[in-house]
């Protein structure tokens, strides 16, 4: 499984999300230290129920921590786009 495939079933099976867009960006980064290290860099756009309400530094906190066991190995560097679904 390639690591956007990685990210994506954490953030399917955590929340159940109704849009999910994984863009894999680690060839722009060749040669950064966190590329060398293993680590990819990936833009993420999630909606789901779990973030109505929250605010973004909530949703962000959400996403950051379902994914924490990925980084190092799997995430060097992860943008994060979360709503609810009525946003």
């Amino acid at each position: 499984m390639n690591p956007a495939d990685i990210i994506r079933q954490v953030l399917q099976e955590t929340f159940k999300p109704t849009h999910l867009d994984m863009i894999d960006e680690s060839y722009k980064h060749a040669g950064h230290a966190g590329a060398r290290d293993g680590g990819g860099h990936f833009i993420v756009s999630i909606t789901a129920e779990a973030f109505t309400g929250l605010s973004r530094v909530q949703k962000h906190r959400l996403v950051n921590e379902a994914t924490r066991h990925l980084f190092g190995e799997v995430i060097h560097a992860l943008s994060i786009q979360a709503k609810g679904p009525n946003e």
